[in-house]
Formats: structure tokens, C-alpha cells, sequence
């Protein structure tokens, strides 16, 4: 695609104060493109968890790549810096300016067309501001499916799932965000646009760039579009829940579902007895998929196509049996409809607004290689109860691509701010270091934004921050592209 140049204003090229600036940017993209109207900036100045508040000096939604790449040459001629913004969704406060009141709010949501569906080619083109929902719809029209899913997708963007390099629960069959993307177009620091939207199998020329710019958080440029890999559409499904006695054996079950299942295995979560009851809490109407306690639950997707949609029930039913025989499982059921299906999935994705509402926790989205994972959880669990008394410490989530959800729940009773402050970024450290040792990584799909950029620094390899410093330094010298995250 070639995108039309639009100039920034000759007032702006000189620098200015912020009124010229804002003159300049209204003028350059119209009352619909920027204001500075405080009802309308207000509620994208903090993330949706309500811990990071910022100021700016107004709020920009522009209709396409070339009103982007004007104004990002208009922040530069001014030294303006910029926050990019999808869905505002993001977990580390990676889309919040901070409270100078200097930066402008990107906003890509404006830009939400769909291009073009390749059914033959299962491929789809579309812009930055395209809500996740609404491209598994359109897609799904087209006897397609887009294999990538995550709680927020009602307001989650490709733009910041790519920027982020999103998971979610299908990573174990189809890998993260980056593995989706097969073309990229961008707006760079100094406002060219990179257009790499063609997908090539075969291309030796250099360095692969659209990698380079997903997961770097808008540090590195404005993710504007991406042509994104489709898969055939879901024919039949098998949703399983399984009780089991340890982390362990929900690990041993993991590596026999892959044997039996192959490539049908679409999802594997576990959820510890903990969770599951503060699940069961929280939702009034919720029911427990199995009679009888269990120390861990595991919830497990198989999917299918047309083509092997009728063997499928056969395929789940062997799956549980063998799983009995071998000892693995101590109960277990297969949802009889999609409604069954969609509430073992219900009970799963509510895990961590029912621990919230029990009171505060230190949340920690980690991983450590994948044969390590049921180690670290019996480990580091047992830890950090004995270390910091009064806690819980529970991990759920994905088993299978050696991504868990580590949270610390404070002592009953506890001034959540306060806790938070003292012991909870104590606590924090510590997982950190544990999983530093671990040969792990403290992000694992929620990306670093502001709230694990010090940590980063504190405990990155020296070698490979030296590098994106580096890279950051030379596409954007001014340092103008969301500063103060990742690096």
C-alpha cells in the first residue's frame, strides 16, 4: 500500500510553545483528529487498572498512516513527545503518559478498517485500531478464524497486540502475537513510514524490522496495519476439565495430551483449588464442573477442522480414558453442549477478578521454561508463604507454554495502598529474582510499559539492554517515542 504524504504545517517546522503546537495539530488534523477537550482526554489518561495516571496535551485520533506520519513530523519539529495508544487495555502501563502534561495521546482507534480477507491465502490486511472481537467476526464470516484470544478482546487492538506481542490461551498450538504477523506497516520516529505489508516466505534482505517493532511497546515506531495469519475455521470442539492431585501430575497430563492429541490440543490451563474456590465466590451462579476437592483442575481445548470434526468426540473420549488408566486424572468430564464449554471457560477467565475482589496481591505474569514450570510452582509457592507470613501464593494459567500467573495475596486485613508500597514490592523483588534464577522471564505476555522497567534494568542482561538502548537511540535520537517504558 502507498500512503499519501500529507506535510506538516510550515508554522510548526521552527519549534514553539505548546499553544503552536496544539494550533499546528488542529489545524493538521481537524476537530476530529485532536482536542484538548478535558471530558473527551480525560478517560485515556490512565490504564484500565487504575494505577498509573498522566497528564497530556491532547489527545490525537488520526484517520489514517499519513495523518500519523504528519504529526509524529510535527512532535519532532516541536520536540512533543508522544504516547501511542490502542485499546488502552494494556496490564504494565505501557499506553499512560505521565503527569509533565507535555506528551500527545496517539490514538489509533479511528483506523479500524479491514482491508481485505484472503480466503485462499488465509490472510487477512487490516489497520491498527481494529478491535480483536471484531476481526475473529469478520473473519469467522469468511469460514476463517484468527487464532489468537485473550480476555480483553472486546477492547484490545491489533495495533497493541502487536505492539505488545500479546498471548493469550492459544499460544501452545499457535504461538504469541509475533508468530501472527506476516507483514507489518509502521510509522518510524522521524515520520517515514515503513511499508512491509506484502508477506514474503522468502526474504534474506537484512534484518527482519516488522520483528523488531513487535513487542517494543511504541518505543520503536506506530504499528498503522498488519496482514495477520489465518486459520481454517473451528468445525467441532472438546472442552475438558480434569481434577488431578499436584502441579506435577497436571504436567504429566500436559505431555500425554500431546502424544494422544497431536495437534488437536488447542488448550491446556491449570487452575489451583485455591482459585477455583474464589472463582465459585465471586460467581454466584457458577458451579464447580466436578464433585469432590481437587488440588488442581486442569481445563483442556481440543479443536478440530471440517476434516476431522467427526473423529473428534472419539479423539476426547480415548484422551480421558487413557489419561484414567495411566493414573493421571482422579475425576473428570467433557462438556456435553457449548454452553457447558463456555462456562468451564467462565470459570478459567474469572480467576483474576475473583482474587481481586478477595483483596490486594502482587500479580506477577511470568514464565520459566517449559519442563521447569510445575517445579518452580511447588517451589516458590511454599517460599513465599514461609517468607512473607500471612500470604497466599497461588499460580494458574498456561501450563503448556510455561506461562504462569503468579500472585501473592496479602494477609487478611491488610491497608491495600500501604501493603502494596511496603511488603507487596518487597515481595515483588523477590519473585523477580527467583525467576531471574530460574532462567525465566519476568514478562511473559503482559510486556514491561512502566511498571517493569526498572526491574528490567535491575536485573536484564547486560548485553541485550545494551542492544535495545542502542536500537532505541538510533530510530529515536529525540527520544520522543513513548518515553519513560521498557527502556
Amino acid at each position: 500500500m502507498t500512503t499519501e504524504t500529507i506535510p506538516a504545517p510550515e508554522s510548526a517546522r521552527s519549534g514553539g510553545a505548546p499553544a503552536d503546537f496544539v494550533a499546528a495539530a488542529t489545524a493538521l488534523l481537524g476537530p476530529k483528529g485532536f482536542t484538548t477537550d478535558p471530558d473527551i482526554v480525560g478517560p485515556w489518561l490512565t490504564d484500565w487498572r487504575g494505577r498509573y495516571f498522566g497528564r497530556a496535551l491532547g489527545l490525537a485520533t488520526p484517520a489514517n498512516t499519513a495523518e500519523i506520519a504528519a504529526l509524529v513530523r510535527l512532535c519532532g519539529d516541536h520536540g512533543v513527545p508522544i504516547v501511542p495508544q490502542g485499546g488502552n487495555s494494556g496490564m504494565c502501563g505501557g499506553a499512560t503518559p505521565d503527569d509533565s502534561g507535555h506528551a500527545v495521546l496517539i490514538n489509533t482507534r479511528r483506523m479500524d478498517a479491514i482491508r481485505r480477507i484472503d480466503r485462499a491465502g488465509r490472510q487477512v490486511e487490516c489497520e491498527a485500531g481494529v478491535i480483536l472481537q471484531t476481526l475473529h467476526e469478520a473473519v469467522e464470516r469468511e469460514g476463517l478464524r484468527f487464532p489468537l484470544t485473550l480476555g480483553g478482546k472486546g477492547s484490545a487492538t491489533v495495533g497493541g497486540l502487536i505492539s505488545t506481542n500479546a498471548g493469550g490461551t492459544q499460544v501452545l498450538r499457535h504461538g504469541v502475537m509475533r508468530a501472527q504477523v506476516l507483514g507489518l506497516e509502521a510509522v518510524l520516529p522521524d515520520g517515514s513510514v515503513l511499508n512491509q505489508l506484502v508477506p514474503l516466505k522468502k526474504d534474506n534482505r537484512g534484518f527482519d524490522l516488522k520483528q523488531l517493532l513487535i513487542g517494543s511497546e511504541g518505543t520503536l515506531g506506530i504499528v498503522t496495519a498488519a496482514t495477520l495469519q489465518l486459520e481454517p475455521a473451528i468445525a467441532a470442539r472438546a472442552v475438558l476439565w480434569a481434577g488431578v492431585d499436584s502441579v506435577q501430575t497436571a504436567r504429566a497430563l500436559l505431555l500425554h495430551a500431546q502424544d494422544k492429541a497431536g495437534s488437536a490440543l488447542e488448550g491446556f490451563e491449570v487452575v489451583p483449588h485455591h482459585s477455583l474456590h474464589a472463582v465459585l465466590d465471586y460467581l454466584p451462579t457458577a458451579r464447580a464442573p466436578l464433585e469432590g476437592d481437587h488440588a488442581w483442575h486442569v481445563l483442556i481445548e481440543l479443536v478440530a477442522d471440517a476434516g476431522g470434526a467427526d473423529a473428534l468426540p472419539d479423539l476426547a473420549e480415548a484422551l480421558l480414558v487413557s489419561a484414567f488408566e495411566a493414573g493421571l486424572v482422579a475425576d473428570a468430564t467433557i462438556a456435553a453442549n457449548e454452553a457447558q464449554a463456555e462456562a468451564f471457560w467462565w470459570l478459567r477467565d474469572s480467576v483474576a477478578p475473583a482474587e481481586r475482589a478477595q483483596g490486594p496481591a502482587m500479580q506477577h505474569d511470568i514464565s520459566v521454561p517449559v519442563d521447569r514450570m510445575a517445579d518452580f510452582i511447588d517451589f516458590a509457592a511454599p517460599l513465599f508463604e514461609r517468607e512473607f507470613p500471612g500470604t497466599t501464593a497461588v499460580g494458574f494459567g498456561h501450563l503448556g507454554d510455561g506461562n504462569i500467573h503468579f500472585h501473592v495475596l496479602a494477609p487478611k486485613g491488610v491497608e491495600a495502598a500501604a501493603w502494596e508500597r511496603g511488603e507487596g514490592k518487597a515481595i515483588s523483588h523477590r519473585v523477580h529474582d527467583l525467576v531471574t534464577q530460574w532462567g525465566g522471564s519476568i514478562s511473559a505476555e503482559h510486556g514491561i510499559g512502566q511498571l517493569k522497567r526498572d526491574e528490567l534494568a535491575r536485573l536484564g542482561d547486560p548485553a541485550a539492554l545494551h542492544v535495545l538502548r542502542a536500537i532505541k537511540a538510533a530510530l529515536d535520537p529525540q527520544g520522543l517515542f513513548n518515553p519513560g517504558k521498557l527502556v
